[in-house]
């Protein structure tokens, strides 16, 4: 196997869900970036449900730009995994010129081919730094991401110099200058249990019909309004979705609670936060108990900027285009050049047999190779 199909199958045997403890991977990369005469820095919090998660960021080399290079190190959970070859999804398997396993695509593939090409170029071939910066928990809330927008030195060292930044979310190696962001909100709806004989109970789901119709009628607006779309994202609305997650425990018994939940993927100028605050205005009239999740600013970069074009260029795709899931690009925000751009395609993301194609693996270490020389170690690195 190929040096980059080793590193991510090494990687991918790390069951790195995000609800686990991830310090066993982020000890893994940043050996591999000790290794390759990284200066690391070590970011680490405790999640709401009280997991300690890792975040690295990591400069190589002096100057001023230079590049940025953005993953995360979680996985979405497999608990109904249907991959070839075996019933665990963190067991890779190569076949029909694939590499199975969760987070084969999204995004362990990318980052092993980084650090690959990363390998490529010595700290004295470069003229300008190289960073990368590896996340815990983009999967559940982009904590990482914040948490290091807000802890990390180095990160504030990074945006002070403004490299070319790049998130290695798989395109297909095309090149991404926009994205849409994500919100959303839970609801729980209490009330008392009983026999359904009886009045001895408080039906909970009552209020929650009512809110639900709310849900129902702004969904409609969101496809009819042209106030709340852009034509430049496929599909232009905000994606408004909604869904139940819990209700009564039997036929005969009261419920004493019900649960909903609602999301919307936000764009440039349209966040949508008229129809959340609507949202928390019902829920406060009908007792039902309101809860903002959090998500993710939109991206957007302009298509017509020099670097975007010279990425466009690097990668030999035909132009940058947009996309409508969201990254830690949306927190990422005070970079003034990025772009999304990696190996495997997003059909592949999530799924119940995730799989990245061999080539995709070796066209990625190629693709970041020429931007880590571009960039990095040109003697005159122009600028955006």
């Amino acid at each position: 196997m190929s040096p980059v199909v080793d590193l991510t199958s090494d990687l991918i045997r790390f069951p790195s869900v995000s609800h686990r403890c991830n310090e066993d991977v982020a000890a893994f990369v940043q050996q591999q970036l000790d290794r390759l005469q990284f200066t690391t820095e070590r970011v680490s919090y405790v999640d709401p449900a009280g997991v300690t998660k890792v975040s690295l960021v990591a400069r190589r080399g002096e100057g001023v730009g230079g590049m940025a290079y953005f993953a995360h190190n979680d996985v979405v959970p497999a608990d109904d995994w249907q991959g070839p070859g075996s019933n665990d999804p963190f067991d890779p398997i190569i076949e029909g010129g694939r590499l199975y396993g969760r987070g084969s695509c999204d995004m362990k593939g990318s980052l092993a081919a980084m650090l690959i090409a990363a390998e490529s170029v010595t700290a004295t071939q470069q003229q300008a730094p190289l960073w990368i910066v590896v996340t815990a928990d983009e999967e559940t809330g982009f904590g990482g991401a914040r948490n290091v927008v807000d802890q990390s030195q180095l990160y504030r060292e990074m945006v002070e110099q403004q490299p070319v930044a790049v998130i290695g979310e798989p395109t297909s190696l095309d090149i991404v200058h926009a994205h849409k962001g994500i919100d959303g909100f839970r609801l729980t709806s209490r009330g008392k249990a009983g026999h359904s004989s009886s009045r001895d109970g408080v039906n909970a789901t009552l209020p929650m019909i009512s809110m639900l119709q709310l849900l129902k009628s702004i969904h409609e607006r969101t496809q009819s309004d042209p106030t709340l779309q852009d034509a430049r994202f496929d599909p232009p609305d905000l994606s408004w979705n909604i869904g139940i997650t819990g209700g009564g425990t039997a036929i005969n018994v009261t419920p004493a609670k019900c649960q909903a939940w609602g999301s919307m993927r936000t764009m440039p100028g349209i966040d949508g936060s008229e129809l959340i605050e609507q949202v928390q205005a019902k829920a406060a009239e009908l007792g039902i108990t309101f809860q903002r999740i959090n998500g993710c600013g939109p991206m957007w970069i302009d298509a017509d900027a020099p670097f975007v074009r010279e990425m466009v260029e690097l990668t030999g795709t035909e132009k940058p285009k947009t996309v409508c899931y969201g990254t830690d690009a949306g927190i990422f925000s005070e970079f003034e050049q990025m772009v999304v751009c990696g190996p495997g395609d997003i059909a592949q993301a999530h799924t119940v047999d995730e799989w990245i194609d061999l080539q995709q693996l070796d066209r990625g270490v190629e693709v970041y190779q020429q931007v880590i020389q571009r960039w990095c170690c040109e003697p005159h690195p122009r600028r955006a």
